[in-house]
C-alpha cells in the first residue's frame, strides 16, 4: 500500500497557512478595536471639560430650577416644601405675567422687522459700492461692540425731555417735544428704537457676508438678458437671501424675547405696566418678591412658549424649503 506522502504535507501546509492568515486577521482586528478603544477614550478625555460644564452650568440649572417651580422656596432660604403645580395654577390666572407676555411679544414685532429690513437695506448700500466702505462696515458694527448699560446710557441722554437730541429734532420740524421714556405711550417705542440702533449691526454682518456669497455671474447674465437694477434686486438678490433672512429672523426672535437690559436700564429699574417684560417679571418675582417658587414656575411657562415658537417657526422653514 503507497502513501501520499507529498499531497499530505500539501495539505498540512495549506491548513498551517490559513491558520496563520486567520489569526494575523484576528490579530490586527484586535490591534484595531484595541485602538479603536484608546481614540475614544482619548476623546472622551477632551470632552471632559466641556461635559463638566455643561452639567453644572446649563443641566444641573435646569434640573434645578424645574425643581424650584413645585416648590415654594424663597429667597430668604424659608419654605422649601413641595406645592406641586400650585404655582403654575397661579402663573396662569395672573394677568401680570400675562401683559408681560404680551408686552414681551409687542416689542418682538415692533424691533424685528426694522431689525431684518434696515439691515439689508445697510448691507445692500455697502455691497453696491459707496465711497469709504471700511467706515460704513465699522459705523454700523461699532454699536453691536458696546455694552448695554452704556447704550441705555447714551439713550437716556437722547431721549431727555429738556436736552435730548430726539425732541431737538422734533423741534425742528415745529412738534412738540415728548417725555419720551416717561410717557407709558412712548416709553416701548423708545425701547425699540435704542435697541435697533445697538443691535443692527450684527444682522447686517450676516446680511453683507450672504451677499459676497451670490455668484456675480448671475448679475451679468441678467444684464446680458436686459434686467434693471430693480429687476436684479427681486429675481437674485431677494431669492438667495432667503435662507439667511429665515436664520436672522429666528435669532432676533429669540433674542428679543429675551428683552430685560435696555428697558429695565432706561427707565431706571421702575416697573412700567406697558414696558414690563416677561423676564423683567420673574426677576421681580424672585428676586424683589422673594418668591423663588413662583419665579421659576413663570420661567418654565416661557421656555414652554420659546419651544412652541421655535417648533412653528422649523414646520414653517420646512414646509418652504419643500415648496422651493
Amino acid at each position: 500500500m503507497t502513501l501520499d506522502t507529498g499531497s499530505g504535507r500539501a495539505g498540512i501546509a495549506d491548513s498551517a497557512a490559513t491558520r496563520t492568515i486567520v489569526t494575523g486577521r484576528r490579530g490586527g482586528a484586535s490591534r484595531r478595536h484595541v485602538g479603536d478603544r484608546g481614540e475614544q477614550r482619548i476623546a472622551w478625555l477632551f470632552l471632559a471639560p466641556f461635559l463638566v460644564a455643561f452639567a453644572l452650568f446649563l443641566v444641573w440649572p435646569l434640573l434645578h430650577g424645574l425643581y424650584l417651580s413645585f416648590t415654594d422656596q424663597s429667597l430668604t432660604g424659608a419654605g422649601g416644601s413641595f406645592v406641586g403645580i400650585t404655582n403654575y395654577i397661579e402663573a396662569l390666572g395672573d394677568p401680570v405675567m400675562w401683559r408681560s407676555l404680551g408686552n414681551t411679544a409687542w416689542f418682538t414685532v415692533l424691533s424685528t422687522i426694522p431689525l431684518v429690513l434696515l439691515a439689508l437695506i445697510m448691507a445692500l448700500l455697502v455691497q453696491r459700492g459707496l465711497p469709504g466702505q471700511w467706515l460704513w462696515r465699522l459705523s454700523f458694527f461699532m454699536p453691536y461692540l458696546l455694552a448695554s448699560t452704556v447704550i441705555s446710557q447714551i439713550w437716556v441722554w437722547i431721549f431727555n425731555p429738556q436736552i435730548g437730541a430726539a425732541n431737538g429734532i422734533l423741534e425742528a420740524f415745529g412738534l412738540e417735544p415728548i417725555a419720551w421714556l416717561q410717557n407709558p405711550d412712548t416709553n416701548m417705542l423708545a425701547i425699540v428704537i435704542a435697541t435697533v440702533w445697538w443691535t443692527v449691526g450684527f444682522n447686517f454682518l450676516l446680511y453683507l457676508a450672504a451677499l459676497q456669497n451670490i455668484p456675480e455671474r448671475q448679475y451679468e447674465a441678467a444684464s446680458i438678458d436686459g434686467a434693471g437694477e430693480w429687476r436684479k434686486l427681486f429675481s437674485i438678490t431677494i431669492p438667495q437671501l432667503g435662507p439667511i433672512t429665515v436664520l436672522i429672523v429666528i435669532l432676533q426672535v429669540l433674542a428679543s424675547l429675551k428683552l430685560f437690559d435696555q428697558a429695565y436700564q432706561m427707565l431706571g429699574g421702575i416697573a412700567s405696566e406697558t414696558t414690563r417684560s416677561i423676564v423683567q417679571y420673574i426677576y421681580e418675582s424672585g428676586f424683589v418678591g422673594y418668591r423663588f417658587g413662583y419665579s421659576a414656575a413663570i420661567s418654565y411657562v416661557f421656555f414652554a412658549v420659546i419651544v412652541v415658537i421655535g417648533v412653528i417657526q422649523a414646520l414653517v422653514t420646512r414646509r418652504r424649503k419643500e415648496h422651493s
